[in-house]
Parts: C-alpha cells; sequence; structure tokens
C-alpha cells in the first residue's frame, strides 16, 4: 500500500520515480480502510531533503500511511522557501488537538548547546507530554532523540572530543526485538554528531532499553516501553550521499574536517560511497510502522485514553 502525499510536494514525483508507491489525498479518500495517521515535526534546516528521506522509509510498508508535515510554532526556518512552508506545513498549535498513529521528531543541527538554551525549548517539551495523549508512538531521530529521552529520563548528551562522522558497525543487543525482526547479528550505520549518550546512564534508569550500540560511538537505539517511543542517536534515513554533502560542505568552507571513517571506498573521497544500510533502514522503520498497525487503535480517538 502507498503513502498519501500532496501531488505537489516534491517527495511525490521523488519517490514514484524510485518506484516507492505514493497516491494523492483524492485517490485515498476513495479507499475503505483507515490509514496509519503519521506526523513529522521536522527540525531540519533542510526540510525537502528530510522530507524524502523519512517518506521514503515509511513509505515502503504494505500499509497506507497518511503523512503530516509538521513544524515548531515560533520558529522560523531559514533554508527553506516561505512557499513551501506554507502550503505544505502546520504548527504545532495548529495540530496539538489531533490525534497520530505515530510522530516522527527529527534531528536539529544544534548539539552544541545546552537543550535549556534552544530556543524552541518550551514548546518542545509541550510536543513531549503531548505525545503521551495524543500520539500512540513516537520516533525521536538524533538530535530529536537525545532531547527526549532527556525530557522523560534526565540522561544528559555529553560532547565529543572529535566528531563522529562516518559509517560505524553496530551490534544488535536485542534480537527478539519486534523492531528489530530480520536484522543481522551487525551492520553499519552513518553517523555524524559532535555529541553521545553515556550507556551507564542509560542502564541507570528503569524501564530503557538498549536495542542497538557500538563499541566505537555508543548507545544507538533505545527502547522506551512506558513512554512509548524508540530513540536513535544515528541516521539510518540517510540517503547514500549525504555524509559526502556534510564533508564537502566543509571542505569547501575551510571547516576542519575528517574524512567520513569506512563510507568511501578506499577511504577516497574521489570515489562514489556506496549505501550499505538501505536494507536495515527499511526494516527498523517498516518494523516500527508495524508494530503501530498491530497495537494502535481502529478508533484513532482513543488513542492515549
Amino acid at each position: 500500500m502507498p503513502i498519501t502525499l500532496p501531488e505537489n510536494l516534491p517527495a511525490f514525483d521523488i519517490l514514484s520515480n524510485e518506484g516507492v508507491m505514493v497516491m494523492s489525498p483524492g485517490r485515498a479518500a476513495m479507499q475503505d480502510i483507515r490509514p496509519l495517521r503519521i506526523g513529522l515535526l521536522n527540525l531540519m534546516p533542510k526540510k525537502i531533503q528530510t522530507e524524502n528521506q523519512f517518506a521514503r522509509l515509511i513509505g515502503s510498508t504494505p500499509l497506507q500511511i497518511d503523512l503530516h508535515l509538521i513544524r515548531m510554532t515560533e520558529h522560523q526556518t531559514k533554508n527553506t522557501a516561505a512557499e513551501h512552508m506554507a502550503e505544505f506545513y502546520r504548527s504545532f498549535d495548529e495540530v496539538r488537538h489531533e490525534k497520530f498513529d505515530g510522530l516522527i521528531i527529527t534531528g536539529a543541527p544544534i548539539e552544541h548547546l545546552p537543550f535549556e538554551q534552544v530556543t524552541y525549548w518550551d514548546e518542545l517539551r509541550e510536543v513531549f507530554a503531548w505525545t503521551q495523549t495524543n500520539v500512540h508512538s513516537t520516533f525521536g531521530v538524533c538530535w530529536g532523540g537525545m532531547a527526549m529521552i532527556h525530557h522523560f529520563h534526565g540522561v544528559q548528551k555529553h560532547m565529543l572530543d572529535a566528531k563522529a562522522f562516518g559509517c560505524f558497525r553496530h551490534d544488535n543487543l536485542a534480537p527478539t526485538s519486534p523492531f528489530l525482526r530480520g536484522f543481522s547479528d551487525e551492520f553499519v550505520i552513518p553517523v555524524s554528531r559532535w555529541t553521545e549518550m553515556d550507556q551507564r546512564e542509560i542502564d541507570a534508569k528503569p524501564g530503557l532499553v538498549t536495542l542497538l550500540g557500538s563499541d566505537r560511538v555508543g548507545p544507538c537505539l533505545v527502547a522506551d516501553a512506558a513512554h512509548r517511543a524508540l530513540y536513535i542517536f544515528n541516521h539510518f534515513e540517510y540517503d547514500s550521499d549525504t555524509l559526502k554533502q556534510e564533508y564537502d560542505r566543509d571542505v569547501a568552507s575551510g571547516t576542519p574536517v575528517s574524512v567520513p571513517e569506512d563510507y568511501y571506498p578506499d577511504n577516497d573521497p574521489a570515489k562514489r560511497p556506496r549505501n550499505r544500510w538501505r536494507s536495515h533502514a527499511h526494516l527498523l522503520y517498516g518494523n516500527w510502522i508495524n508494530e503501530i498497525y498491530q497495537t494502535t487503535p481502529y478508533d484513532i480517538q482513543a488513542i492515549g485514553t
């Protein structure tokens, strides 16, 4: 089954050309089923790129997905056209009275700031509280996941001496988890961050279970059953060339940067990087969508009651 997107959203044509099944809202309304309502709270500067990345993953399951793009109410983006934001996004204030089967909260390039110094931190805390009454399952990604685990459990983020940047091997720490159905024992995932979460702090919090982790770059995926949430600190959603874009940007600006580890063939930036995480990305988000489908109420208004 397809993901429902407005026909004039850039992701509609991009995903259609990739073979992802997409459907217009008009056509979806003719089907006698209830699609899963998934919200994407997009905190990234490059909104369209991030829309494509997550729509690609959640649109590849057998279920019909109704995707809603959400932004912070007061924060104004500088990297995406105002016309795009006005046409396709709604503010949190506009959706706070609605119910969602799932919500993805993206990362944001503000990890150097203490959480409390982020300009929209107070509103984001409202979002986190709102998920407990209006969202069946929430997926916090990178900084979004760090912010959520800090809000609900007080786990701190810690600055790294050097940026964790590249493709790092991770271990499957919970093979029986429904979120890891089909996962290999080890796999590669892109990492791009200046901060990390401490596994000892996570272990000290009752109810948190680390599902994926790395000896090199620490915990990756944490399940929080009490808050119906997953927190992932790395980037399964990245395109093949996302790390390359980050590297090329820093090189062009003169910012000191290391070649992304284990990313380019022979560690040579002149060679085209190969995607070695795509299959596990689809597995993880497909498993998340499947778990939502299996457990969410048919009457969406019953979510949170």
